[in-house]
């Protein structure tokens, strides 16, 4: 892959590549949705990732190019990057990384580079392809201006300008894309970033099977309205139990300040919030703030027009969420004779909560999860963002063949465009290995 991709680079730009960056995608086990709330989630690196050959040059020019011709060439001038956040091109996601590192660092004078990108993380299905690209072009940035920076720094640098497209992201995909290591899952815990490795039970492989329907964070307003909704709770609850709730950001905080187990946290919510729908006017009421105030200080840019937020839902799944992950990484640590099955029941739990309480789901997710478990999966669920992309089977080894084959029969056998998608969308999986940098030798 790496001689292909020399020689495309030679022929496109003229040129030999000086070195090369790959970072990987992800799957993420269990802990869905809840980095963003400040809780710990339990992801692997995949094989499959981004790969970047790259040459620094005199030019004061980013030249962007792709080995896949539906993604189009793009350059810029080096000194003034500019990000469009109303379209979320694959280029704005390399100039997001680009960008992160400049600031950063302060460079005044940054290099220009030609670079030719090869991606074999299927866009948009939820594997976190674009923060892999960010990663990628964080690390790319880094190395062709000279710098150094530890993976801590770039997993932080890089979630952070994530957000530049306008995704209010919260740090996993970056992480894991940074700090992973080959044969181990991790769990990554946040404000201070740490990674803990969590090793997976033998006798177990994990799937990733692709619903086929893509699905853009950045393109629609789910995913940050799940955000505000969280933030919404977090406010509310802080409020009733006399907490600063200003300066309440995420639901985890509220846990902190409270002293309290995930589990008081749940009865909580169940006292504090009701589950139907509230309106703006009923939040604005529950702070004792007008809704100019609530549009200014606390909703996203992109949330402004969103008349009605649910919150309790929320607030459930995110605390009951952030159980399952300890309780994941509790069982891979002591290691029973029945973990697989208890690990099982906790994605499936998990999977069930997203459907119900997070509605992250779609209806063709759903009817992957069911094919999943009806041909021997133990546990099966959403990962990634959801509304569209993968899921993930854990699935006994013994099995795995006949279970690839019958999943390949039922799901996408029976569909012309998911026939033509099908040998990038199921595929096995093992804990991969961090973003890392290659020279020419």
């Amino acid at each position: 892959r790496l001689q292909k991709l020399k020689e495309m680079f030679i022929s496109k730009f003229g040129s030999a590549p000086k070195f090369y960056v790959r970072a990987p995608g992800r799957v993420n086990l269990i802990g869905e949705h809840i980095d963003y709330c400040g809780y710990a989630v339990l992801p692997m690196a995949i094989e499959q990732d981004i790969l970047i050959a790259v040459e620094p040059v005199k030019t004061k020019v980013v030249q962007l190019a792709n080995t896949n011709s539906l993604y189009l060439d793009f350059s810029t001038s080096v000194n003034n990057i500019q990000i469009n956040k109303t379209k979320p091109q694959w280029h704005n996601y390399f100039l997001c990384g680009l960008k992160g590192i400049q600031e950063h660092f302060g460079l005044n004078n940054p290099t220009g580079m030609n670079c030719l990108l090869d991606g074999t993380i299927p866009p948009s299905s939820g594997l976190s392809s674009s923060s892999a690209l960010v990663c990628c072009a964080g690390l790319v940035t880094v190395r062709a201006n000279g710098k150094t920076l530890s993976k801590m720094e770039l997993a932080e640098i890089c979630t952070k300008s994530e957000r530049y497209i306008g995704t209010e992201g919260g740090g996993m995909d970056q992480s894991i894309s940074f700090l992973a290591e080959e044969g181990t899952a991790k769990l990554i815990e946040f404000s201070p970033l740490r990674a803990t490795d969590v090793r997976l039970p033998s006798g177990a492989a994990f799937v990733i099977a692709n619903s086929c329907v893509e699905m853009n964070k950045a393109a629609t307003s789910h995913y940050n309205i799940r955000v505000m909704e969280c933030r919404l709770a977090t406010k509310l609850l802080s409020k009733s139990k006399g907490l600063d709730w200003k300066t309440m950001l995420r639901l985890h905080d509220v846990q902190t300040k409270l002293g309290v187990s995930l589990e008081e946290m749940l009865t909580i919510v169940e006292e504090v919030l009701h589950p139907e729908p509230y309106s703006t006017e009923e939040i604005c009421k529950c702070l004792g703030i007008s809704l100019e105030e609530l549009r200014s200080q606390i909703l996203s840019q992109n949330t402004q027009d969103v008349s009605t937020f649910k919150l309790y839902q929320r607030a459930k799944h995110v605390y009951s969420e952030a159980a399952r992950v300890l309780e994941f990484k509790k069982i891979c640590n002591k290691a029973p004779a029945n973990a697989i099955q208890l690990l099982g029941e906790l994605m499936n739990q998990s999977y069930i909560s997203c459907r119900e309480m997070y509605e992250c789901s779609c209806p063709e997710l759903d009817r992957l999860v069911d094919i999943c478990l009806q041909f021997g999966a133990i546990g099966s669920r959403l990962t990634g963002a959801g509304w569209g992309g993968c899921t993930v089977s854990m699935v006994p080894t013994d099995k795995l063949n006949a279970f690839i084959k019958n999943v390949r029969k039922a799901y996408y056998q029976t569909d012309v465009q998911r026939l033509a998608l099908e040998n990038n969308s199921l595929f096995a999986t093992k804990p991969g290995r961090g973003a890392l940098v290659f020279v020419e030798a």
